[in-house]
C-alpha cells in the first residue's frame, strides 16, 4: 500500500487550507482542556443515553451489555469544492440505484441486456418476488440511504473518494451526526464563530418531509409512524430519538393492525389510520403472513395493505437486492445505463469470488485482500488479509471455498487518516464517511453525514461494534 492520505496535513506537516483555522485554535488549546472537555462529553452522552447494544456481548451477570460510541473531540472538515462533487455523485448513485430495483421487480431490462446476471438478481437472498409488479409511489424504494465513503492516496499524493458500499435496506447512524453537532456547539460554541459551518439539525425536518411526500395520494394529511424492533434493538436509541425530532408515534409489530388491507395504530383514542410507516425492521420479519412465520416484531397482513397501495413502507420491501456486495460492482453500469451518464463517484475494484477467475486470484492474494460476505455488516464475517494471522488466513480460505459466491473482495486501500484525540494525544486515525441521502419528490442531502474513526492504531475497522467511534463532520460554506 502507498502512504494514506492525511485530511489536515499536506506533506511535511503542512496544514491543508480549510483546516487551518481550525489548527491555529487547536494549537491554542491547552491538553488539559481538551482531555476535561472529551470526559465531559462522556458523561453528557451517557446521562442522555446515546448507546449501542452489542450482540453476543455479556456482562458478569450474563446480560446484554450496551456501549458508548466513543466520540472525538477533533472534526473532519471538508471544503464546500469538495462536498459539492460528492453530492452530485450521490445523487447520481442514488437515483441509479433506485432506478435498478424498480427495474428488478419491474421489466428486469438490464438483466435482459446482459449487463447483470440473471442469477446474481433472481437467486439473491435480498430479492422478494412477492414484490414483482407491485408499484410503490414515484418509484422510489430506497427513501433513506447511507453511501459509505472512503478517501485513499493517489500516486501524486492527492486523494481520491471512492464508495465503499450501499446501504439502502435501514441505514443507521444519523443521529449520532445530529448529537456529535450538538456536543461540538455546547463545548466549543467559540469555533462556529470562527467557521463557517453547513447546518445539519435540519435533518429530521427533511426526513418528515420526504416520508409524507410518499404517502398514498389519497391520503391528505398523512400520518407517518417509526416502527422499530424494541428496546433490545441494538439501535434503538436512534429508533426514537428520530421519532421524537419527527414529532412522530415510534410504534412496535404489537401496536399495529391490519383490517380491509388498511394498516392502523392502537392508540388510547380508537384505532388511527397509519398511511407512513419508517420501518428499522428487516425484510424477514415485516409481516408473519408471509415472511417469517415466528416474527412477533411486524404486522400480519402488512404485505396485503402494502401492495393495495393503502400504505408506504420507507425503504420498500426488496429493497437489500441493490446493497448485496455482489450487486455492487454493477452500480457504475446501472448509471451509464439508466441515467446515459459516467460516475461521478468511482468504485473500489471488486472480485466476485462467484467466477472462478476471480476466484483464483483471491485465494492466490489472500494476504493482501480485504474480504467480505456479500451479506455482511457492522465489521463482521471479514478477513482484513495484511492485519491477518496465518491460521485466521488458512480459516477463511476453508470457508471461502467451502462457499465462494458468498464472498467479494477488495484491494486493502489505506483509507485516509485524520487527527485524534487519543489516550496518548493526538494521533492519525483511519476514517471513512456516510452521507445520508433523503430520496422522496426530489433527492436532498444534508450536508456532512456521519465519519467513524477506528480508534486502534493501524486499523481500518471503522465499525462501532468493532471498537471505532465518531467524530462531527464539517462542511465548509462557500
Amino acid at each position: 500500500m502507498r502512504p494514506g492520505f492525511d485530511e489536515m496535513h499536506n506533506g511535511k506537516d503542512a496544514v491543508r487550507e480549510h483546516y487551518r483555522g481550525y489548527q491555529r485554535w487547536l494549537a491554542e488549546q491547552p491538553g488539559d482542556v481538551i482531555r476535561a472537555r472529551r470526559e465531559e462529553a462522556e458523561v453528557i452522552f451517557r446521562r442522555v443515553g446515546i448507546t449501542f447494544a452489542v450482540y453476543g456481548a455479556k456482562d458478569e451477570d450474563g446480560a446484554g451489555t450496551e456501549r458508548l460510541i466513543p466520540f472525538d473531540l477533533i472534526p473532519r472538515v471538508i471544503p464546500a469544492h469538495e462536498w459539492a462533487e460528492l453530492e452530485r455523485g450521490l445523487r447520481q448513485r442514488v437515483t441509479a440505484l433506485n432506478r435498478f430495483i424498480h427495474d428488478v421487480y419491474h421489466g428486469q431490462e438490464m438483466i435482459k441486456a446482459g449487463i447483470v446476471p440473471a442469477e446474481q438478481v433472481l437467486d439473491n437472498a435480498q430479492f422478494r418476488p412477492q414484490m414483482m409488479h407491485v408499484d410503490v409511489p414515484g418509484g422510489v424504494y430506497s427513501h433513506i440511504a447511507g453511501i459509505d465513503i472512503v478517501r485513499a492516496a493517489n500516486a501524486d499524493g492527492s486523494g481520491s473518494y471512492y464508495v465503499l458500499e450501499d446501504n439502502l435496506r435501514v441505514p443507521s447512524g444519523v443521529s449520532y451526526m445530529l448529537e456529535n453537532r450538538k456536543m461540538m456547539m455546547r463545548l466549543f460554541p467559540e469555533l462556529f464563530n470562527l467557521h463557517r459551518v453547513e447546518p445539519v439539525a435540519h435533518y429530521p425536518d427533511l426526513l418528515l418531509e420526504t416520508l409524507r411526500a410518499v404517502a398514498p395520494a389519497a391520503a391528505n394529511d398523512p400520518t407517518v409512524v417509526l416502527l422499530t424492533p424494541g428496546m433490545y434493538n441494538s439501535a434503538y436509541f436512534e429508533h426514537a430519538f428520530l421519532a421524537q425530532q419527527m414529532g412522530v408515534e415510534l410504534v412496535e409489530g404489537q401496536d399495529l393492525f391490519v383490517e380491509h388491507d388498511f394498516v392502523f395504530m392502537r392508540t388510547t383514542r380508537g384505532p388511527k389510520r397509519v398511511d407512513v410507516i419508517y420501518r428499522r425492521v428487516d425484510d424477514d420479519f415485516l409481516d408473519p403472513q408471509v415472511f417469517r412465520p415466528d416474527s412477533t416484531l411486524g404486522c400480519a397482513g402488512l404485505l396485503d395493505a402494502y401492495r393495495a397501495g393503502n400504505v408506504t413502507l420507507s425503504n420498500a420491501i426488496g429493497t437489500g437486492v441493490a446493497d448485496d456486495k455482489s450487486i455492487y460492482p454493477y452500480v457504475p453500469k446501472m448509471i451509464e445505463f439508466y441515467l446515459g451518464e459516467k460516475p461521478i463517484l468511482a468504485n473500489v475494484p471488486t472480485y466476485l469470488c462467484r467466477a472462478r477467475d476471480d476466484l483464483k486470484y483471491v485465494l492466490d492474494h489472500l494476504g493482501e485482500l480485504v474480504v467480505k460476505e456479500v451479506h455482511g455488516a457492522g465489521g463482521y464475517g471479514m478477513l482484513v488479509g495484511p492485519a491477518a494471522s496465518r491460521a485466521e488466513i488458512a480459516e477463511f480460505k476453508a470457508a471461502l471455498l467451502a462457499n465462494p459466491a458468498n464472498y467479494v473482495a477488495q484491494p486493502t486501500l489505506s483509507l485516509s487518516t485524520c487527527p485524534t484525540f487519543v489516550d496518548s494525544g493526538i494521533a492519525p486515525r483511519h476514517i471513512d464517511l456516510r452521507p445520508f441521502v433523503l430520496s422522496g419528490k426530489s433527492v436532498q442531502i444534508v450536508s456532512g453525514g456521519l465519519t467513524r474513526v477506528a480508534l486502534k492504531e493501524g486499523s481500518l475497522v471503522v465499525n462501532s461494534s468493532q471498537g471505532g467511534g465518531t467524530k462531527d463532520t464539517w462542511v465548509l460554506e462557500s
